[in-house]
């Protein structure tokens, strides 16, 4: 089992506005992981992953009760804290080859007492799906 430390850069693109968050991934003893570059404006664009190999992925700002109200609705918005005005990431990805989806709602939520930055992800293939909550300690640089 390792340690996985997420180095997480937010920025604004002044000249269009777009939120743009990037994270670079390491596992425990300096193991390189994965890169993240996500622009939240729900375009899809391609990625080519070490771990999961080429998909394509989008990601935008949204309101959970936005989000659409099918099967997964019910486990990607409970449990969230209220901040930034309501919003959280959602990002969506396929994987073409593998035949698998992944959506993911990002955001902040109370744990024992204690806040931690979380994910709640469903992949679904052709005939099979999972539920996972990803749980991050958040330090912030301010």
């Amino acid at each position: 089992m390792a340690t996985i430390t997420l180095t997480v850069s937010q920025y604004t693109e002044p000249e269009t506005n777009l939120t743009h968050i990037d994270i670079q991934q390491t596992a425990t003893g300096g193991i390189s992981g994965t890169t993240e570059q996500r622009t939240l404006d729900w375009q899809l664009r391609p990625h080519r992953d070490g771990v999961f190999g080429e998909v394509e992925g989008k990601s935008r700002w949204v309101l959970l009760a936005d989000l659409d109200k099918g099967p997964d609705y019910e486990w990607l918005t409970r449990g969230w804290l209220e901040e930034s005005g309501g919003e959280h990431v959602q990002s969506w990805v396929v994987s073409e080859k593998a035949g698998w989806t992944a959506e993911q709602i990002w955001g902040f939520e109370e744990i024992n007492d204690v806040r931690y930055h979380t994910r709640h992800v469903v992949v679904r293939t052709h005939d099979d799906w999972k539920q996972a909550r990803l749980v991050y300690n958040f330090q912030s640089a301010v």
